[in-house]
């Protein structure tokens, strides 16, 4: 609506100052012939605005001129108020500062809208953090947060995935990126995008060198890149497994991002669906080992043998002490207790294909 848009203007105006004609047009995609109707609109309702000729012209509001209108809706002041669990604000040391903010966009919003963005934000919860994630190690994220905004490069130790020996790199760090309860630094390491995790900075000092940023490179294009390489990397090891009906759920949920395609039901098999798993190598497989018998693998031979001879180490681990209990749960009349006879006939049976 065109009253939208005028509000729009007259609002990025006065937190930008002058803004070309063509970029405007392009924001609200209109024509530029459209904006100077608009201009012209909003000079003929009493706004102070202007527009300047030339290679750096455009659109501004004269010096000094300030509106208190917040110009927001009432689905646009619900949606302030469905805000992310605290804890990327307390991470950031932000908490005390959004709770204050929260409440002065509530003192600007006009009456009718101040009920339901209350209630909104009584009724709706974000909570980022998955289900069966683990405890997330406490991680010092303001000091990269100072680190981000100090427009200097940043020497990290850091500590790789697998490894216990950090090692250091100097970067040009863009900014930083929370996803599912997780922080990442995004930076570039010799030019090139890079991702690190914070929980593995060992430690992070700013140098005295400003930061090199590439040219039109930004935090959300340079985060979108590297998320595709993550969701994308191909895995070097297929797995094909067949798992109960009754276990599907949970196992589409614990590894449905290293799915190839939608689990398929086995022909003449009413409760066995097909899976194919892309992963890193065969020594992933024993990660399957908890839905027991509930899931088989299929293929390849090299992630059975993973799963066997790992098998086999838990039944030696646990048939030794079943056998101590077999000889206390003797009854009365010296039959032995089921769970020591049974620990030992799979020990002796070895893993089940």
């Amino acid at each position: 609506m065109k009253s939208d848009r005028l509000l729009s203007i007259l609002l990025l105006l006065q937190t930008r100052g002058l803004v070309p004609a063509t970029e405007l047009a392009e924001r609200f995609e209109v024509s530029v012939r459209t904006i100077y109707r608009d201009i012209e609109a909003l000079s003929a309702s009493g706004v102070p605005v202007y527009a300047e000729r030339g290679r750096h012209g455009g659109i501004a509001l004269l010096p000094g001129f300030r509106t208190d209108v917040t110009g927001l809706t009432a689905d646009e002041a619900r949606a302030l108020f469905v805000l992310a669990a605290e804890g990327a604000h307390a991470a950031l040391g932000l908490d005390v500062a959004l709770g204050s903010a929260l409440r002065k966009v509530m003192a600007a919003l006009p009456e009718p809208h101040r009920p339901a963005a209350e209630l909104t934000s009584r009724r709706i919860l974000v909570d980022p953090v998955r289900w069966m994630s683990g405890p997330q190690p406490a991680v010092d994220v303001a000091e990269l947060h100072d680190a981000v905004f100090a427009d200097r490069r940043l020497r990290l130790s850091y500590r790789h995935s697998g490894t216990s020996d950090p090692r250091t790199y100097t970067v040009d760090p863009y900014g930083l990126v929370v996803k599912a309860g997780v922080w990442y630094l995004v930076a570039d390491r010799d030019g090139v995008p890079r991702l690190f995790r914070a929980d593995r900075v060992r430690r992070a000092t700013l140098t005295d060198e400003p930061v090199v940023r590439r040219p039109g490179a930004e935090l959300a294009d340079l985060w979108d890149v590297l998320r595709k390489q993550v969701e994308e990397r191909p895995g070097r090891v297929r797995l094909r497994v067949r798992v109960h009906r009754s276990r599907l759920d949970l196992f589409v949920r614990l590894h449905g991002g290293a799915l190839t395609g939608e689990p398929r039901p086995e022909e003449g098999e009413g409760e066995w669906v097909r899976a194919e798993l892309a992963v890193d190598s065969v020594e992933w497989a024993r990660s399957l080992l908890s839905f027991g018998p509930n899931l088989e693998v299929l293929s390849p031979p090299e992630a059975r043998t993973v799963l066997a001879r790992h098998a086999a180490a838990v039944v030696a681990l646990y048939g030794e002490a079943g056998a101590e209990q077999a000889v206390e749960g003797k009854d009365s009349r010296g039959g032995q207790g089921r769970v020591g006879a049974d620990c030992r006939t799979a020990h002796r049976a070895g893993p089940a294909r």
